[in-house]
């Protein structure tokens, strides 16, 4: 959805049960044709909208961003298939079931979010997520996160 439409289901709290939403043009914060401080006010902006949503007590909102090329991360990505998982992104989950003032040190990977989705809404296991992990798990690792580790059963 774009930003105009985000904007005006977020604040009639019409939005559906899971949406997903990426910045599109100079907003996105891609390396060499943005501005991060425009991107940064943006995302800002569409969360101060979701915080005063009608259902904001009932929400997650995640925060990520594109990699990039990994070209900020210090750590080497953990052994997988050959599509990864990849090297390290950063991610912010911002609810009122997040755990307050909690750095996770569970491994996740974009996966992750639907993992998520697949059990709160009790969806059948995806077969590219469980291929991810079964090949994380035969190089001595183990599945990615579903970032349940990082919220609590009641809001806060």
């Amino acid at each position: 959805m774009d930003g105009a439409v985000c904007i005006a289901a977020i604040d009639p709290g019409t939005l559906p049960q899971v949406a997903l939403y990426k910045p599109q043009g100079n907003l996105n914060e891609h390396a060499g044709y943005t501005d991060v401080r425009d991107g940064d006010a943006h995302i800002a902006n569409v969360i101060h909208h979701l915080e005063h949503s009608p259902q904001w007590a009932h929400m997650l909102v995640v925060v990520t961003y594109d990699e990039n090329g990994g070209w900020w991360d210090h750590v080497a990505p953990p052994k997988g298939d050959r599509w990864g998982p990849g090297t390290r992104i950063p991610a912010v989950i911002i609810s009122p079931f997040a755990r307050q003032g909690f750095v996770g040190h569970t491994q996740y990977d974009t996966g992750s979010i639907l993992r998520f989705i697949t059990a709160r809404f009790d969806l059948p296991e995806l077969a590219g997520l469980k291929l991810r992990d079964d090949s994380l798990k035969a190089n001595g690792g183990v599945p990615m996160g579903d970032l349940t580790n990082a919220l609590v059963l009641a809001p806060q």
